[in-house]
């Protein structure tokens, strides 16, 4: 059994063992740019909000989305853990509202670059994760890669985040091939949802879905489930510029509602749609939309 093996069945297990077992949710796409960390970073927030202790695991290796977002520099990143002897609990770092997150640092370069006994200590650390949250998700890297694969295999689980763009749609399909050609993709043990971001309106994003869901279901003979959408809101492009989270920063804003309905659906299993307050371009955009 190979070291990424062992990962995946840890976290494949976390569900199984007992009912304190935390909610593993891992956060991809199939290509950068279509706001997976803004949703990492917000969705914790509204779970947060809904009484769920949360932790980030930010497992895109080299970059820092998650503590750019919440505006904190950790003290500790996953390599101080791999490397320098520190506990699990030692490299959790505190974000807004007491939301955790494990900062992935620059010091990892992949999973398969670990030793044997590295990789199991990071397999029992991952298991500890269970103490301290309700729910774990894994903000991970962009497009097709073994790294991402790696991850995504492994969860019980999947948030596809995918925009309108034509480009977009085609690489989360590549993702999703990739994932159900693989022998170690467990379909009936693996939940995947669909986000649809910035988009015009609900409209758009259940035809964002639409899309998307016929070729797995036409080629992969694959199942869907569509959790919702995310507006184009300024207020949400306003909070990413002034490096703040939209849901605490303009909470009344669509985006920020819709990330709190996507939360809504997670925990209860409901599909609920955002409700919009529209301005004179959504007004135009979804009169546009129809004629299309």
């Amino acid at each position: 059994m190979d070291q990424a093996q062992k990962l995946r069945n840890v976290i494949k297990k976390q569900n199984q063992k007992n009912i304190k077992a935390a909610r593993v949710i891992t956060i991809t796409s199939g290509k950068g740019g279509v706001g997976k960390s803004n949703l990492a970073v917000n969705l914790a927030i509204q779970l947060r909000k809904k009484g769920q202790r949360v932790i980030i695991f930010d497992a895109d290796f080299g970059l820092a989305n998650v503590e750019v977002m919440f505006g904190v520099i950790p003290q500790y990143n996953l390599s101080d853990l791999i490397y320098h002897g520190k506990s699990i609990q030692e490299i959790i770092t505190k974000g807004p509202m007491d939301i955790g997150f494990i900062s992935g640092g620059s010091g990892i370069l992949g999973l398969n670059n670990l030793y044997r006994e590295q990789i199991m200590l990071l397999v029992k650390s991952i298991g500890e994760l269970n103490e301290y949250a309700d729910v774990i998700i894994i903000d991970t890297g962009a497009g097709v890669s073994d790294q991402v694969l790696e991850f995504v295999l492994a969860s019980p689980e999947v948030l596809m985040v995918t925009t309108p763009e034509p480009s977009s749609l085609t690489d989360s399909y590549s993702l999703l091939k990739a994932m159900y050609r693989n022998p170690n993709f467990i379909e009936d043990g693996t939940t995947i949802h669909v986000v649809a971001n910035k988009v015009q309106s609900t409209e758009e994003g259940r035809m964002v879905y639409d899309k998307l869901h016929s070729v797995v279901d036409q080629f992969l003979d694959g199942e869907l489930n569509y959790l919702g959408m995310i507006p184009q809101d300024s207020a949400l492009e306003r909070s990413v510029r002034q490096q703040k989270t939209v849901s605490l920063h303009e909470p009344n804003s669509n985006a920020a509602k819709a990330f709190e309905v996507l939360a809504t659906n997670l925990l209860e299993g409901t599909h609920n749609e955002v409700q919009m307050h529209r301005g004179i371009a959504q007004i135009f955009s979804h009169l546009l939309n129809r004629k299309n």
